[in-house]
């Protein structure tokens, strides 16, 4: 089922852009090796884990053959964890885990992937000529798109949230919708607002695809949500509710909990300027989404985010979600810490860097106080951005980066240093009601001066204030009622060697890495006052 329907599309924005920026950018902080990274292989069996999809595609076929002999012959073809079957086998431990999900039907898990594809129109065939795209031949697109619906399909998520699918082309467009449809799910698409996919040229056009399995999900709403601002970008909102049947905590009725899923794919920084940009459109969703719990009265339900969000772990996005509660589903599984932040990556750029950007965000049901308020994260992260740009061009040290504004500084004194930085006066920048509501939260002595360092410690005192407020509502239990979460059990990164921070020269599939993470339900401790 292919749902596009217009009366769900949200306009969270009237802002109209046009410019493309083409400037270096500190935002995504990229792997320090800085360099194309490749890796021996070194198979210890006929099929061991395979680092390239065309060793992937070769297992798969052998895998095949495997099981139709083995159904002739009136054996199983799984047979246990010291089965020889090239799927399963001792020697493709590795694999059996990206493949987490092919044997879902018979557990109590739920899984999601996300997979930027990267349309044929961006995809480079000849670095000699930069010109030359994957778009001008069919053999080319149409092979490598069949071969990323292979992986998808051998995977067999609940969820897939998938970008840059090339919709200006109807007859890849409808490959994945065929495909898709016929192995089970319900399919969501949205293109981005202009049409141009990045503004490049009309056949650009490309949009997001969200894939619900219908054995796993139900859907109860759908919603787009269309920014309308620089760059275009879009998001899909999915309110969805368990098929599978979860035992309850209580030993009553099994559990049929309700998720929200969104996808998106969230502007490139080009140019460190563009912060502003990227963090209003996170803004949105994250805004979006309250108003959406607040309206269903949906008191407790997990949420989960995916897409490239096209910034790293030291990015300002990362820590803007973070603040609000959401956590990066693959580093919970693999216990890394948010300053771990090249351990992993999932992306290479057309330049050769490489870095971490796929990311599928996690937040449970909560107490009311265990966060702070959104627009107060939003405000903090916006004069985190201001600081770093500051510091950067005065080469100041981190915690002197607004001293240089001075200590007397007025209004119109501070328009005037963020308009140097380029955070205000061009199209992306502040606007002025954005710059009003950060000059009002600064001057807290209402004299018409800049003081960020009592800021500063008003927002700290805050933070101590909502911790103490948490604990006491610890123990006021009665106050306070059981809610079902989800936790991550398993994360995987396709292909391998991402996994360790490496990127295989000869994996060609796409420029990012396909990440696929498993959760399982959980009880958690939630406010009834949440939303």
């Amino acid at each position: 089922m292919l749902y596009n329907k217009k009366k769900n599309r949200i306009m969270i924005s009237t802002w109209k852009r046009s410019i493309r920026p083409s400037h270096s950018s500190q935002e995504l902080s990229f792997h320090p090796s800085f360099k194309k990274r490749s890796i021996q292989m070194n198979y210890t069996s006929t099929c061991t884990f395979p680092s390239t999809f065309l060793s992937f595609k070769a297992c798969l076929e052998n895998s095949k053959r495997k099981a139709s002999q083995e159904e002739e012959g009136g054996s199983s073809s799984i047979n246990g964890p010291d089965s020889h079957h090239p799927f399963t086998g001792r020697h493709n431990k590795a694999l059996s885990v990206m493949r987490l999900n092919s044997s879902l039907a018979s557990s109590t898990s739920i899984s999601c992937t996300t997979f930027n594809i990267l349309a044929p129109i961006y995809k480079r065939v000849d670095q000699l000529n930069q010109s030359n795209r994957e778009s001008h031949s069919r053999d080319l697109w149409y092979t490598r798109n069949q071969d990323i619906l292979e992986l998808l399909l051998h995977q067999r998520s609940s969820v897939i949230c998938l970008q840059e699918v090339w919709v200006a082309n109807e007859e890849l467009a409808n490959m994945y919708h065929d495909r898709l449809a016929t192995a089970g799910y319900d399919i969501f698409q949205l293109p981005r607002t202009n049409r141009r996919g990045d503004g490049i040229i009309n056949i650009s056009f490309q949009s997001l695809l969200t894939a619900i399995h219908k054995d796993y999900f139900e859907l109860v709403n759908y919603r787009e949500l269309l920014f309308n601002d620089f760059g275009d970008r879009v998001a899909q909102l999915l309110h969805v509710k368990s098929l599978v049947p979860f035992p309850s905590f209580n030993g009553k009725q099994d559990v049929q909990q309700e998720v929200l899923i969104v996808n998106t794919h969230l502007l490139f920084p080009h140019d460190s300027t563009l912060s502003i940009a990227r963090l209003r459109q996170v803004y949105k969703i994250l805004e979006y989404l309250e108003a959406y719990q607040k309206e269903n009265k949906l008191t407790h339900i997990p949420i989960i985010l995916c897409g490239d969000w096209n910034g790293s772990k030291r990015g300002h996005v990362y820590k803007f979600l973070r603040s609000q509660g959401f956590i990066s589903s693959y580093d919970v599984a693999h216990q890394y810490t948010d300053s771990d932040a090249h351990k992993w990556v999932s992306h290479r750029n057309h330049r050769g860097n490489i870095c971490g950007v796929d990311f599928i965000w996690l937040c449970n049901p909560t107490r009311s106080n265990s966060r702070k308020p959104l627009r107060t994260s939003w405000v903090e992260a916006v004069f985190s951005i201001i600081k770093y740009q500051l510091q950067k061009a005065s080469i100041a040290e981190d915690n002197k980066a607004f001293a240089i504004l001075g200590g007397n500084l007025t209004y119109s004194g501070f328009c005037q240093e963020l308009q140097k930085v380029n955070l205000m006066g061009i199209p992306h920048g502040l606007s002025f009601q954005e710059t009003k509501e950060l000059w009002v939260r600064a001057d807290l002595a209402r004299n018409g001066v800049f003081d960020y360092e009592k800021l500063k410690k008003t927002w700290n005192m805050r933070t101590v204030d909502q911790s103490k407020k948490c604990k006491e509502r610890v123990m006021e239990s009665k106050k306070e009622e059981e809610a079902v979460g989800l936790k991550v059990k398993k994360a995987v990164l396709f292909p391998q060697e991402t996994e360790k921070g490496l990127w295989p020269e000869d994996y060609s599939l796409s420029d990012h890495a396909c990440l696929t993470v498993q959760f399982s339900l959980v009880k958690i401790i939630s406010s009834k006052n949440f939303v």
